[in-house]
């Protein structure tokens, strides 16, 4: 993966869910991604990449039925978009869906068979998916309720000259997947995520441990307002290698800009040596 000297440009786009239960399952995702395009046109010119909150598409409180019939393919229509989306406007976006895994190899499996993952998909401005990752670590029941757990570790993705390593909310608070992450190469993490006021540490103690230790960027992308009988908390934020705290959003809708530094990573990792330190023999 090749270094480069160019600044990453990060929008993080911090919105509010759409929660009218008169709505059908198609309705919600169409109108979630005409959403998606009105954003794109504010972001075009001034962002590489656009990270949307967790399950964007489709909505996160979900039960098992609604996930399955808002759930994309891989190559389905809403990949087909997205990916349409981005060659339109030059902008490079990680959303989050729900989707759609291959029925078991089973004679007799059919399509309601296949597990439902959340997922979260990288996709180029020239429409090229570099990455797609299914959750791993489910939230409670919140997530169990609705999709299927994930088995593949997370992606690090070359973006250019950039490497991005891919994480959904609640894997950000496990250390051992940012490590992950970092001892792959990882220089920037993104997490697109759904999290609750009741779970502000993770913003505030969280993540800027996660960013230090690590030495990586870290991009954090929250929704706001409710959904169902869940409250979202907002405070999105960009972090800097050293745990700073660039960017934070408050609790209400908007875009959020920053930039991550090849040369503030550079000075950074000179003088924060962890990952060079560690001592794998030992654990």
């Amino acid at each position: 993966m090749s270094a480069h000297t160019d600044p990453l440009r990060l929008a993080l786009w911090q919105c509010a869910p759409i929660d009218d239960p008169t709505i059908d399952d198609a309705d919600v995702v169409e109108r979630n991604l005409s959403r998606l395009e009105s954003v794109l046109v504010e972001v075009a010119g001034r962002a590489d990449v656009l990270i949307t909150p967790e399950m964007f598409v489709c909505g996160y409180r979900l039960d098992a039925a609604q996930a399955r019939a808002r759930a994309d393919a891989v190559t389905g229509p809403i990949a087909t978009r997205v990916a349409q989306l981005c060659t339109w406007y030059g902008v490079a976006v990680l959303y989050g869906c729900a989707e759609l895994g291959r029925p078991s190899d089973r004679p007799d499996a059919e399509v309601s068979d296949a597990p439902v993952y959340n997922a979260i998909r990288l996709v180029d401005a020239g429409g090229r998916l570099l990455a797609t990752h299914h959750k791993t670590h489910l939230f409670g029941d919140i997530d169990a309720r609705a999709v299927s757990a994930g088995s593949q570790p997370p992606p690090v993705v070359e973006f250019d000259g950039w490497n991005l390593g891919l994480l959904t909310c609640y894997e950000v608070e496990f250390p051992e997947m940012v490590r992950s992450l970092a001892v792959r190469g990882a220089d920037v993490v993104c997490v697109p995520t759904a999290n609750m006021p009741a779970y502000d540490e993770v913003q505030r103690i969280l993540l800027p441990a996660r960013a230090l230790e690590n030495q990586v960027f870290l991009a954090y992308a929250n929704h706001v307002g409710a959904e169902a009988d869940l409250a979202y908390g907002g405070l999105s934020e960009l972090l800097g290698p050293d745990g700073t705290v660039m960017v934070q959003g408050d609790r209400d809708e908007e875009v959020l800009y920053g930039s991550c530094d090849r040369a503030e990573l550079d000075r950074s990792r000179a003088g924060h040596t962890y990952l060079a330190d560690r001592r794998p023999d030992l654990y």
